[in-house]
């Protein structure tokens, strides 16, 4: 099944995130790999493309895990959520009507 993620990020956690990004990414890509990833990213603080000044304010993933307490242990061993990153971490069942 799908589950969205949605990690909210502190007010002050850029240096965190930039020092835990590099370990993340390698955790998406390896659901990507597996063809369990449906979509993944940052949401700026700023309405804008690129994050600016005000940074991130959080991160969605889309991915498919066996139930919601498998999706629950990645979040909570995602390197966003060990080093801090997040504030806190929402998951729910996610079912892809469109496209």
């Amino acid at each position: 099944m799908w589950y969205v993620i949605i990690g909210r990020d502190h007010p002050d956690s850029g240096a965190a995130r930039k020092k835990a990004r590099p370990e993340h990414l390698a955790r998406l890509e390896a659901l990507r790999d597996e063809g369990r990833l449906m979509v993944a990213g940052p949401c700026p603080r700023d309405d804008a493309p690129e994050p600016g000044p005000a940074g991130i304010d959080g991160s969605v993933v889309i991915a498919e895990f066996p139930d919601l307490a498998s999706a629950r242990a990645w979040a909570d061993d995602d390197p966003y959520t060990r080093e801090g990153v997040f504030e806190s971490v929402d998951i729910k069942p996610f079912i892809q009507v469109l496209p």
